[in-house]
């Protein structure tokens, strides 16, 4: 008991620094689960005896119209312009998180997770551009990205001999796919782009930089002016979900108050509730409500509102958004000579090969070169464990089809692509799985038992 009394106070720095990562890779790995089930019902759906409602139910058109923005779209576009959007402010929380107070924080941190992303990459497009035909290749942003909440689920799914190391270095190397992904978005994929209002995107963020830098609290001054940053993204050309991670990026980390101004404020409250002023007092064994607000009033001030947001958007993307995105995707129709002509498509095999070898190999050589430039693997963490996260890294689902309806216009391009993205995450999650479960991946069974 003693030494392990000893040792708490070395621990505590590390425990700090684990929690916030270990949160977030719980609820991902939970919402991978609700993601796996929203392209399986798409999938079903889509080749059942009631396929033909799945396609009028997503492709049905509904119309916007806010007197100064009028638009008709399909449900689906809806869907991945408008509702993802909140997926990608999430995103924007994220890097805004790993940069300041997580493990991308300082450059000697981020060194190995920025170049095995970066590996992560280059890799999976090279080999699709060599490998799809010549009127696919425009595509080669589809095989790049990785789905954390798959990933991150799967990794969960092999237990106590995944270390929180090897957790939160899969979580870094994602974090940095999903600033690739997005960059890639914006510059390779945007429309004819409309300068005027881009520039008005770019003033409307702008000023929600002010309003935050000037602690305005009111959520409905956010959403408004992030709207119409959104509304002028969307006329500009440029994807719109761009605006969600800038966004996410521009919420404050820090909170409104001290921690020595909430000590002191909370003690000066918690007396009120143990001495009731004189004046009507509460029933017996009852609490002032009076006080309990400003209790709660002061709780929200002293938690960032990076915080605030994050918590508040994880579980409705998690298990809404991103499983209705799927949903509403995944419903490519085999029937026929569907399946086979995808399998005979270069463009398919492209994103396939792209996904579950360029993946992997482009991690672990640009890690292994960034070890021997001099940075440091994390503790516990064995190169058969960085092999085991490259192969997860390959599944690729949300992000790159989101990519894929971007690129391809064509349908039989669509299909196919979307095909060699279904194929590539299952076998990148079963290779990653099988290997990250036998002995010696990585160093959580021996952190377990240290613990």
């Amino acid at each position: 008991m003693q030494a392990r009394d000893a040792n708490g106070p070395r621990r505590r720095p590390l425990g700090r620094l684990l929690l916030p990562a270990q949160e977030f890779i719980a609820t991902q790995a939970a919402g991978g689960v609700a993601l796996f089930a929203g392209a399986l019902v798409g999938l079903a759906w889509a080749n059942s005896p009631w396929s033909e409602r799945y396609v009028e139910l997503f492709e049905a058109a509904l119309v916007v119209d806010v007197g100064f923005y009028r638009a008709e779209e399909s449900l689906r576009h809806w869907i991945n312009d408008a509702a993802m959007a909140w997926f990608f402010l999430l995103v924007g929380l994220e890097i805004k998180r790993e940069l300041v107070l997580g493990e991308l924080r300082s450059l000697r941190r981020a060194a190995l997770p920025a170049a095995a992303a970066a590996g992560g990459m280059v890799v999976p497009a090279l080999i699709f551009v060599l490998i799809a035909p010549a009127d696919a290749r425009h595509g080669w942003g589809v095989p790049i990205a990785t789905d954390i909440a798959f990933a991150l689920g799967v990794a969960a799914l092999a237990g106590s001999r995944v270390g929180d190391g090897l957790k939160v270095l899969l979580l870094a190397i994602a974090i940095f796919d999903d600033i690739g992904a997005v960059g890639v978005i914006a510059l390779f994929y945007a429309k004819d782009v409309d300068l005027a209002p881009l520039a008005l995107a770019v003033v409307l963020l702008c000023g929600v930089w002010a309003i935050a830098r000037a602690r305005v609290r009111s959520l409905a001054v956010y959403v408004a002016v992030g709207g119409l940053a959104w509304v002028a993204a969307l006329k500009s050309g440029v994807h719109p979900t761009i605006v969600g991670v800038a966004l996410g990026l521009i919420t404050p980390a820090r909170a409104h108050v001290t921690a020595g101004e909430f000590a002191g404020e909370a003690d000066a409250m918690l007396d009120d509730l143990r001495r009731p002023e004189l004046g009507e007092a509460p029933a017996p064994g009852a609490l002032d409500p009076e006080a309990l607000l400003r209790l709660r009033r002061l709780s929200e001030r002293a938690l960032p509102p990076l915080d605030q947001l994050e918590h508040g958007l994880h579980r409705w993307v998690a298990f809404g958004v991103v499983p209705l995105f799927a949903l509403a995707n995944t419903g490519v129709d085999l029937r026929g000579d569907a399946l086979g002509d995808a399998l005979g498509s270069g463009l398919a095999w492209g994103v396939a090969v792209g996904l579950l070898l360029g993946k992997p190999l482009g991690i672990v050589v640009a890690a292994w070169l960034a070890v021997r430039a001099g940075a440091e693997l994390p503790s516990g963490v064995r190169w058969r464990g960085v092999v085991g996260i490259g192969l997860l890294a390959g599944m690729g689902f949300t992000v790159a089809l989101f990519v894929a309806e971007l690129a391809f216009t064509d349908g039989a391009q669509l299909a196919a692509a979307k095909l060699g993205i279904f194929g590539a995450s299952l076998a990148s999650g079963l290779a990653g799985y099988a290997l990250l479960r036998t002995r010696g991946a990585s160093g959580g069974e021996q952190e377990a038992r240290a613990g």
